[in-house]
């Protein structure tokens, strides 16, 4: 999956040892944490793919020129601004510079430390007269300081007396390859939508620019959107050499340059600090002031302590995070490498939403995604809830764009944009785009996952309720009823009134504009009704804090009422014919691709093929009814995950990044081990190994999310349906053990799972009562559960399991599944909410 010649294998390092100027090793060693981000370009700013400085929301937009203009088509594109780069630190021996294509490097190696969060490089070059000049570089973007990047430069000439100059600049680089927005995106070969626009002009318009002693300002105003951004450096040179210092500023460059007389073996130390701020509304002096505060702190505080916190951070960070692997250092590698590009996506994202490729590349321009609630905020939630709580405040923030777009597609309610960056819809094509109204379903899921999870009621209380509320309401109105309106081959008594969602488009989007969408229709049956329950609870809670929930979103009386009939009622569409469930009200009558025989080179089938060609087909990019299998699995039985899993897979492309995480936790699920550890490698490897190519534009984040649900949920077997903690758990037949921490309401459990046991152990908090394999058990900071596993279950006797009694009531004629869309025994059954 990777070559280890380049990347060696260690458990807590990413390491190069050999150098490079390829998009994906900036992609590999990036630094960021949420707000900010540094391409792991190398400082002498030389030969980079992208010389690249990202701050999650700093955008441009710029007006989308349909072919065709339509009612309601979005209009205002946003796109990703590139900051001005304060990376460069270029070394002169003799006056002349380091060129990696000539030189003669006797020694090089690049280090990502994952647990103090420094990336390192190291360099050995002879000169041509002779003269060997060891270089160390190392650089933090911290965590504790949301502003601060640090940059330090050791230069020693080893075995000579020489000239050394060392530049540093910070430029705003203002050619059209670091700026984007505008024009038709391209790649090698031709168009790719998953590339950032790129326009020619000028983006960044210069605001103040100053240099006082060794400290240099730049700050711009962007363009079209009205942003502000600012960056302030500090220069620190440490040395026994003689030196000199002279410095520039301009507009576009600030220039601070060392000239030493270096004696051999002297060291030369120059570290550079730097605050980035921006604003959609303070004016960029403001921001300059920022700057020099952030920097006036830091200076108080010494270098030193800013490595020292950083180190600090990322141990409580593994402390609450980190999953383990036994035996497997290059799996373990990988996976921390995953979870640390999780923290340095999200950590300080503090608010605004988390990009699909984090700050860490121009990919997808910056954009949010459903992919943050669907595969980032399980990680969040679970192990720093606070992460989580903040990129469901970016949700809350955009409800008021959200009310609007719903009132221009003629709904009640919210639609959540389907890609982002300020709040409006950002997406030109509404077919794979805007008709993903599931977006609306996937943030209410991930908030009631949350509030679950973490006993957070007062966001839930003070936002979160508007979410839920207004997320509904847009299905009440979006879907219609109709009396016996099924798919062809689905059987149902005449007379029967159900709840259909048409005119949509799933998670799959090599099949859009559907009716009844499966994936839809579940997760907006789960919207609906975790709406009506947080309204009903409110309601009994507090009476005058519910009056201004009321007054805020104008809920009418029998509102909730309403949308539990709705999810009582919701069509799934299930074949009996084929003991499926279609993925779509149609899915079933169109012809199957031949995946079989389509050639390597026509992969992805997106830039192959025309969408009218891919949508006539039983195709899938990504996931589609096996995601909703493992979103709301209690409302499957397991015959039917099978059944579905069998069907699907062999459909599926893997084009999206986002499937093979959710096909590796069912296949574990429904008994394919191989398979899922399989899936669970391509996911693993997808930036490593650059599996789909495209690497060099950034991390894909929501990959990595998956990564740790594939290996908690998949491996690990944990579900929390309906608030219930459970395990069954799927253990690769080689790996000896899997052990990872896991926030739950308030207490911290640490699993342990090896072939014969699972081990649960409440660190800190209040017992955690959990079910293993459906039998229950109760953990304490006193007392851990050691439950003995063979492959059949918990060896402990006792009273029937709840699978039992759930195969007993089967038996009775009382229907479990979500299958069919009315419930037909004397006896009700009210399915949890989830």
């Amino acid at each position: 999956m990777i070559d280890r010649d380049r990347f060696p294998v260690d458990p807590w390092r990413l390491i190069e040892t050999r150098y490079s100027e390829d998009g994906v090793g900036e992609t590999l060693f990036g630094v960021g944490n949420g707000y900010l981000g540094l391409r792991g370009n190398h400082i002498e700013g030389r030969g980079a793919h992208e010389h690249g400085t990202f701050i999650n929301g700093l955008h441009e937009t710029w007006p989308i020129r349909h072919a065709e203009q339509a009612y309601g088509f979005a209009e205002v594109g946003q796109t990703i601004v590139n900051a001005p780069d304060a990376k460069v630190m270029r070394v002169y021996v003799d006056d002349e510079p380091i060129s990696f294509d000539e030189a003669d490097v006797r020694e090089y190696r690049r280090t990502l430390d994952m647990r103090t969060g420094v990336l390192e490089r190291v360099v050995v070059w002879e000169t041509p007269s002779g003269k060997r000049v060891r270089m160390r570089d190392e650089r933090i973007v911290s965590f504790e300081e949301r502003h601060l990047a640090v940059l330090r430069l050791e230069v020693v000439v080893e075995n000579a007396d020489a000239p050394v100059t060392i530049s540093c600049q910070m430029i705003n680089r203002q050619d059209g390859a670091g700026v984007y927005a505008g024009t038709p995106n391209q790649a090698k070969g031709g168009f790719d939508p998953r590339k950032a626009e790129k326009i020619a002009e000028r983006v960044l318009e210069p605001a103040e620019h100053w240099q006082d002693g060794l400290r240099s300002a730049l700050s711009y105003s962007v363009a079209a959107s009205g942003m502000t951004v600012a960056v302030v450096a500090d220069h620190i040179i440490e040395t026994e050499n003689e030196y000199t210092s002279r410095t520039l500023i301009e507009e576009d460059i600030s220039k601070n340059v060392f000239r030493v007389q270096a004696k051999a073996g002297v060291p030369i130390s120059v570290t550079k600090l730097v605050s980035y701020h921006t604003s959609r509304g303070v004016p960029a002096r403001e921001l300059v002031d920022r700057c020099r505060r952030s920097l006036d702190r830091v200076a108080f505080e010494g270098v030193q302590a800013q490595f020292d916190r950083q180190a600090a951070w990322l141990a409580a960070f593994w402390a609450r995070s980190d999953v383990q692997i036994g035996e497997h250092d290059d799996i373990q590698q990988a996976t921390r490498w995953c979870l640390l590009q999780l923290a340095q996506a999200s950590a300080r994202a503090d608010g605004t939403g988390v990009p699909a490729k984090g700050v860490s590349g121009s990919g997808y321009s910056g954009h949010y995604f459903w992919d943050t609630e669907i595969y980032v905020l399980p990680f969040l939630t679970y192990t720093s809830p606070q992460w989580a709580r903040n990129a469901l405040r970016a949700r809350a923030l955009m409800l008021p764009a959200a009310r609007r777009r719903a009132a221009q597609l003629n709904e009640a309610g919210a639609l959540f944009p389907w890609r982002t960056i300020n709040g409006e819809e950002a997406s030109a094509y509404y077919a794979a785009g805007t008709a993903q109204y599931h977006i609306n379903a996937d943030v209410s899921f991930a908030l009631g996952k949350y509030v679950r999870a973490t006993g957070d009621d007062d966001f839930l209380r003070r936002e979160g309720i508007d979410i839920a509320i207004e997320t509904a309401r847009l299905w009440a109105t979006l879907g219609f009823w109709r009396t016996s309106r099924l798919v062809a081959d689905t059987q149902a008594d005449d007379g029967v009134e159900t709840f259909h969602i048409h005119g949509v488009t799933g998670p799959d989007e090599y099949t859009t504009v559907v009716n009844d969408n499966l994936y839809t229709n579940v997760m907006a049956r789960y919207n609906l009704r975790y709406a009506a329950k947080v309204v009903r609870e409110a309601q009994e809670a507090n009476g005058e804090e519910f009056a201004r929930v009321v007054e805020r979103t104008g809920l009418a009386e029998g509102e909730a009422e309403g949308w539990e009939r709705a999810a009582d009622a919701m069509f799934i569409p299930f074949s009996e014919r084929l003991g499926i469930h279609p993925q779509d009200s149609l899915f079933l009558e169109r012809e199957v691709w031949d995946l079989a025989h389509t050639p390597s080179e026509q992969r992805p089938l997106l830039l192959h093929f025309h969408p009218l060609v891919i949508y006539r087909f039983q195709v899938l990019k990504q996931a589609d009814v096996v995601l909703a299998l493992f979103l709301q699995g209690n409302h499957f039985t397991p015959e039917e995950k099978k059944a579905d899993f069998d069907y699907y897979d062999p459909l599926t492309t893997g084009d999206s990044t986002l499937s093979a995480v959710v096909q590796s936790i069912l296949a574990a699920e429904v008994g394919y081990q191989d398979l899922a550890l399989q899936y669970f490698r391509q996911s693993l490897f997808v930036d490593l190994h650059d599996l789909h190519h495209n690497a060099a534009d950034g991390v894909h984040v929501a990959s990595a999310g998956g990564v740790w649900t594939a290996l908690v949920c998949g491996f690990g077997g944990m579900r929390d349906y309906a608030g219930e903690l459970s395990f069954d758990p799927r253990l690769p037949a080689d790996w000896p053990s899997l052990s990872y921490p896991l926030q739950w309401q308030g207490s911290a459990l640490q699993i342990t799972l090896t072939k014969d046991a699972l081990r649960v152990q409440v660190r800190t908090g209040d017992p955690v009562p959990f079910t293993v394999r459906d039998v229950a058990y109760v953990a304490t900071t006193e007392e851990e559960v050691v439950v003995p596993l063979d492959d059949q279950g918990p060896l402990i006797p006792g009273r029937p399991s709840l699978r039992q009694f759930a195969d007993a009531l089967r038996e009775d004629g009382t229907r479990l599944s979500a299958s069919v869309p009315v419930i037909t025994t004397a006896i009700p059954v009210i399915e949890p909410i989830d």
